[in-house]
């Protein structure tokens, strides 16, 4: 007897990627007028439309008069579309961010007549374990993911959710391809053999690809080969069909971990790092623009509707080809200029909701030290730099508009919310107060708390790698910066601070009264390709586990600290290399040693050392010859820009403490008090 094969056609749409934004936008309007054509001719029975409504909404606003046609066939159930506005990375978003593809893409399905909905996330780079507690939220109880998931059958519940791992991966443009009959049948039973293997006597078969539209004559191209399958047939159908079909299989395995196993798929792990201004603007864009939506709710919403609008502007900067920084150099430049305008947004927000509102309200428990500008300087206030300007409390007066006399010195300082006993210590070599120290002695950074202590190095590394891995070489020794010297950099009452002087860069490392937390500025000026920069924190015992901010709350990890890359590089093809480096959001932390960043998003374990990545640079979106990946993973585009080179910021805060107490010292670095 034969097994059954439902097929669903699909297009994967990456809205930017290895062509811009337009250019996709345009090859959209092609692939999708085929598909509208071929539902309408009733030669195909349904289509999916890839989880997302933010590239159909690219389609209506240049084919408008296709709008009733595609509400139509969503309320037919011939055309589904949703439940997200845009498909996110996982690892390198926030929960707010995914929450709001979500309510978006949600709201904008159903008005189109689309109620069936399904967690759709065939191509993420891996997957989040906090993803599927995010769909029950939003009454989704379904999920198809295949990246990261390793020996894990068809069918299985994945953090308590009904979840298809798609056994073959999405891409299948068989159909499409210059083959006869009896060569796709003869493929066709050889890639199902292999999704038999993990499934039941029901198995699931994508038939699309990237940006790729359906063959007119499907239907009988998948009658030709049933005639030549002895052992299946297909018929085309939905991913719902399928569900229906598995249903009672999914209790049969359990999975409540990630899943981030590439010893079966690509997880393109060095995304993680590719292009870190990406991830900082990204972080900053979700702190403010999560910030101007809590300040604003609170004084009565009248910003609605430009909040959405920057969170439209943030939802098509997320996708994985976006964040990730695997696009041409074109693609990341309107990012860039995305999140310009998200920050100009947010900020606007909440300063004109500051000065509407003199007693602005605090949602924070957090009573340290706080900056501010202003013309006048404050009593008891500490002045850290000074600019010319206009003053904001002029810029956001609607009555008021500024003048060239109102065109003044400004100086940024900072104060105490809550007066404290604390007292401030510095020399040439250390910083300190009574809770936290930093010293500089023999060629060694020490941060000590009580008998916590770790000592910090930086080091780089050469990188044959491309914006999907970081192309570790075999054999290759670390470059290591020598201290030159300190010296004083602030030295006042409420802020102390040493420059500390490296044959890498300089490092501006400060502290704060009150303060259980030693902050770190670099700034410097890139001249060197194809290397991976890292800060090096090396703690008193083989780093084995670690904690880590993941969608807002702490996950743990468990590593093997004596494992190394560089002596397990794939030697046969389609082989990517298991590494020790994982994503973070804001926060990693092992043996009580907590790390806070500002858009470094990820870490690597080694021996002793806990790694945080500050920058790498590589100038291809897929190199064929990656040491670290033995297959191509997008075409060997140029991408200069990605080299980094120029201008380059990291900054980073560290500290002792539970890392189930993260969010305190979060607050600290991401305050939810605009003074």
């Amino acid at each position: 007897m034969k097994k059954k094969v439902i097929a669903y056609l699909h297009t994967h749409w990456d809205r930017e990627w290895y062509r811009e934004y337009e250019v996709f936008r345009l090859r959209l309007i092609r692939v999708f007028d085929n598909i509208l054509e071929l539902l309408e001719q009733g030669k195909i029975p349904c289509f999916y439309f890839d989880g997302q409504v933010g590239a159909l909404l690219d389609y209506l606003e240049f084919r408008p008069g296709k709008e009733a046609l595609v509400r139509r066939f969503c309320a037919e159930k011939k055309l589904f579309i949703g439940p997200c506005y845009c498909l996110l990375d996982e690892f390198l978003t926030d929960r707010k961010a995914f929450e709001k593809t979500l309510e978006i893409g949600l709201k904008i399905s159903r008005d189109f007549g689309c109620n069936d909905f399904i967690g759709y996330l065939a191509d993420t780079f891996g997957h989040s374990k906090n993803i599927p507690e995010i769909f029950k939220k939003y009454g989704i109880d379904k999920c198809m993911v295949w990246r990261g998931c390793g020996d894990i059958p068809s069918e299985f519940k994945f953090c308590g959710i009904d979840t298809v791992n798609l056994i073959r991966g999405y891409f299948m443009d068989i159909f499409s391809a210059q083959m006869t009959i009896d060569k796709k049948a003869e493929w066709m039973k050889g890639n199902l053999d292999k999704i038999a293997a993990k499934s039941s006597d029901t198995l699931l078969l994508p038939i699309g690809a990237d940006h790729l539209g359906v063959e007119s004559d499907i239907t009988e191209q998948i009658n030709a080969i049933n005639e030549r399958l002895d052992d299946y047939e297909i018929v085309l159908g939905s991913p719902f069909d399928y569900f229906e079909a598995v249903k009672d299989n999914f209790d049969k395995f359990i999975w409540e971990e990630e899943l981030r196993d590439n010893s079966l798929t690509f997880i393109l792990p060095g995304c993680y790092s590719a292009r870190t201004k990406l991830k900082q603007m990204n972080v900053e864009c979700s702190y403010k623009l999560a910030l101007a939506d809590k300040y604003q709710k609170y004084y009565g919403s009248k910003y609605d509707n430009a909040i959405e609008y920057a969170y439209k502007l943030l939802l098509k900067n997320l996708a994985h080809d976006g964040i990730c920084g695997c696009s041409t150099d074109a693609v990341h430049r309107e990012n860039m200029i995305r999140y310009e305008k998200i920050l100009q947004i947010a900020d606007t927000i909440i300063k004109e909701l500051k000065f509407a509102n003199p007693q602005f309200v605090n949602f924070s428990d957090y009573t340290g030290v706080v900056e501010f500008e202003s013309p006048d300087i404050e009593p008891d206030a500490q002045v850290i730099s000074e600019r010319y300007g206009f003053e904001d409390a002029l810029l956001y007066d609607t009555q008021r508009i500024p003048v060239t006399e109102d065109y003044q010195k400004l100086y940024t300082q900072i104060k105490e919310l809550k007066p404290s006993s604390d007292e401030l210590q510095i020399t040439e070599t250390s910083i300190k107060n009574s809770h936290i120290s930093l010293s500089v002695k023999e060629n060694t950074i020490t941060v000590a708390s009580g008998d916590k202590n770790c000592t910090i190095e930086f080091e780089r590394w050469l990188d044959e790698g491309d914006t999907y891995n970081f192309g570790a070489v075999e054999n290759d020794i670390q470059q290591k910066a020598n201290i030159i010297g300190s010296e004083i950099f602030y030295n006042g009452k409420l802020r102390v601070g040493l420059l500390i002087k490296t044959t890498f860069f300089n490092i501006v490392a400060y502290l704060n009264k009150n303060s259980e937390l030693v902050n770190f500025k670099i700034d410097w000026n890139n001249t060197l390709k194809n290397r991976l920069w890292q800060v090096k924190f090396n703690l008193c015992a083989p780093v084995t586990e670690t904690y880590s901010e993941d969608m807002n709350t702490i996950i743990k990890r468990n590593f093997d600290p004596d494992y190394d890359m560089r002596a397990n590089l794939p030697k046969v093809r389609g082989i990517e290399v298991k590494t020790n480096f994982a994503p973070m959001q804001r926060f990693v932390g092992s043996q009580g040693l907590g790390i806070i960043t500002r858009g470094l998003t990820e870490y690597e374990v080694s021996k002793n050392s806990l790694k945080v990545t500050l920058l790498r640079s590589t100038g291809v979106i897929s190199n064929p010859k990656n040491p670290a990946r033995s297959t191509p993973a997008g075409p060997p585009l140029e991408v200069t820009e990605a080299q980094q080179t120029g201008r380059n910021t990291a900054e980073f805060s560290i500290g002792f403490f539970d890392p189930q107490d993260y969010q305190k010292y979060i607050d600290e670095v991401f305050p939810m008090l605009i003074p």
